[in-house]
């Protein structure tokens, strides 16, 4: 039932005669009839009556009082849910009073696709109506990806698609990095590929003592069979899963934990959540709320929980820094949303406290960087994210390009940004051999092979994003090398010249498909991308130079197979200097030690031909 209320001028008294007494939603507008503020409420007319008291109003509140035309009433049956229908509410319309959380898609699962003769593991989103497992959810692709990256390289299991799989004649570059046992070519059976997916899924779900007794078993039958080279392979697998469950375990408490925290300064907060799965932290993912003015830390957490589980799976237990005024209604919301029963906890001892405070400085961190740097890269990271319309914020951004001169000394650069800007440690040059000199295609294509071969390998980690210098060209290479070596969940983003290649009129060309992108001049987004792009171009030319500069100072007769450096100190000594050389006969070098008749000729040859 709604009850509205529309005089030109709000009349609150008038208003509060006829308000109800049960539980339900209430909306306030404002002159021109946009949503201010929804709020629910165990006894509405009592609740709307506080915001029309004469004192003890904070100014947020006053603020939001003095512009009320209008308010809107739904009754609901219950405060449960009253509570749901305005978390629904405040995601539908995002009032401006309301604390606001950024919706976020999805969180990334690992699914395991179980059914299937040979089984792969592989990142999914979105809806999980495929036959299989899906493992989850974890805090960020980045989690994924490590934790993906890890089984790939313990127990090789595939990843490609399976019309890739299913089309094969040969191994593919995975089989040779040792990232795949290629049983699409029948190099394992399916009772040995089945016993590493069954391993693979003991570390995913947690089972690591069964996971070691199993390995250890195997390790010592393969020792009894006198099969060392197996035996010690096993061994080694060992060693590497005890330093990775080392690093992850952090309490024998098998039970699913969400740790929340919250952290806020200068009208802006920070919430992170760290997930706590079989005992393993896999990870944390920070929320900047969108904040009315002087919100407390336990608000900002009601809000943020009723907002949240709408979207994301409940654990069985939520630990929080700061405790919510309505944490029995939370909890028994919760539990409704969960069919399960759900604690909230805020005393806690022992572990739980060394937990929540780990997320508590995690928020103040977050919250101190992106205070200290709001107009700079963390804010442009998050313009790019809302222009991109990414899941979450990007982390890391790569970016390639191309430098020569007619041909001469190719260099390809590779230069990397994170949040903290440009991370120079990461930066790589190629120097390109072995094509069509000028052709950038080429070069493009093979600077990506040499640089994500690497990181497929482990060397470093892979970007959320991929600019490529250029258009559909070289875009296009950058697409088919990341295919090649079966790297999804990077975006691949062309940045072309303008029309007359006028600096400013950039577009970006997407690998996906979507329309190009011509973005303002005045756009933060923007300014970081040609940031990027620009720093890209600054070393791959610095580099270019460099190489071109060595090649022209390099004397000539470096070049010349046979003549090593005493032969060549002997020919400038004789003839006082490389002009000497150059305006010599085959026979006046022959009078050089160590210069044979042949090599005599062929030293006149290549000076001739300079």
């Amino acid at each position: 039932m709604t009850q509205p209320d529309t005089p030109s001028t709000f009349d609150a008294t008038e208003f509060l005669k006829h308000a109800s007494t049960h539980p339900g939603v209430y909306r306030m507008f404002d002159a021109s009839g946009v949503i201010l503020y929804v709020g629910k409420a165990k006894n509405l007319k009592k609740r709307l009556a506080s915001y029309f008291r004469a004192t003890g109003l904070t100014p947020k509140t006053q603020s939001l009082v003095s512009q009320i035309q209008q308010i809107e009433i739904t009754i609901t049956h219950t405060e449960s849910e009253a509570l749901l229908l305005e978390s629904n509410l405040i995601k539908e319309h995002r009032p401006r009073y309301n604390i606001l959380l950024r919706d976020d898609k999805s969180y990334p699962y690992i699914f395991v696709s179980d059914k299937q003769p040979f089984p792969r593991i592989v990142v999914h989103r979105g809806t999980r109506n495929l036959p299989g497992k899906y493992l989850g959810p974890y805090p960020n692709a980045g989690a994924v990806r490590e934790t993906l990256h890890f089984i790939h390289k313990l127990f090789r299991i595939r990843q490609c698609e399976d019309s890739y799989f299913n089309n094969r004649s040969r191994p593919c570059l995975q089989y040779q990095i040792k990232r795949c046992t290629a049983p699409c070519v029948g190099y394992i059976d399916e009772q040995h590929y089945r016993a590493d997916i069954n391993r693979a899924l003991l570390f995913l779900e947690g089972k690591n003592t069964q996971l070691i007794d199993d390995m250890v078993q195997q390790m010592e039958q393969a020792s009894g069979k006198l099969d060392f080279e197996k035996a010690a392979e096993y061994r080694d697998q060992i060693r590497t899963l005890q330093k990775v469950l080392e690093k992850q375990y952090i309490s024998g408490d098998s039970r699913d934990i969400d740790v929340i925290a919250c952290a806020s300064d200068a009208g802006q907060a920070c919430v992170q959540v760290f997930m706590i799965r079989d005992g393993r932290n896999l990870g944390n993912r920070g929320y900047f709320p969108q904040l009315p003015e002087a919100t407390a830390e336990a608000e900002v957490l009601s809000a943020f929980l009723s907002q949240y589980y709408l979207q994301h799976d409940i654990p069985d237990e939520i630990l929080l820094s700061h405790a919510p005024e309505e944490l029995p209604l939370l909890e028994s919301v919760l539990s409704e949303q969960a069919k399960h029963k759900i604690k909230i906890s805020t005393n806690v001892r022992g572990d739980r406290t060394r937990w929540l405070q780990m997320a508590v400085n995690n928020a103040q961190t977050a919250l101190t960087t992106r205070l200290t740097s709001r107009a700079s890269t963390v804010h442009r990271f998050e313009a790019l994210q809302n222009i991109l319309e990414l899941d979450e914020l990007p982390q890391r951004l790569e970016c390639f390009d191309i430098s020569h001169t007619r041909g001469e000394a190719t260099v390809a650069s590779c230069v990397v940004f994170t949040l903290e800007g440009a991370f120079k440690q990461d930066y790589r040059r190629f120097n390109i051999e072995g094509i069509e000199p000028g052709d950038d295609y080429a070069a493009m294509r093979q600077a990506l092979q040499r640089r994500y071969t690497r990181l497929k390998k482990g060397e470093a980690k892979l970007p959320d994003i991929l600019f490529i210098d250029g258009g559909k060209g070289q875009l296009r290479q950058a697409v088919e090398v990341l295919d090649q070596l079966e790297i999804d969940n990077v975006l691949i983003i062309g940045v072309a010249k303008g029309e007359g290649r006028k600096a400013g009129l950039e577009k970006l060309v997407f690998a996906d498909g979507r329309a190009d992108v011509y973005l303002p001049q005045d756009d933060i987004a923007f300014h970081l991308i040609l940031q990027v792009r620009d720093e890209a171009h600054r070393f791959a030319i610095s580099g270019h130079r460099g190489q071109r500069d060595k090649a022209r100072q390099q004397s000539t007769l470096e070049t010349i197979p046979g003549l090593g450096p005493k032969r060549r100190h002997a020919l400038i000594q004789y003839f006082a200097g490389i002009q000497g050389v150059r305006q010599a006969g085959v026979d006046d070098l022959v009078k050089v030690q160590g210069i044979s008749r042949k090599l005599a000729q062929i030293i006149y040859d290549v000076l001739r031909t300079e």
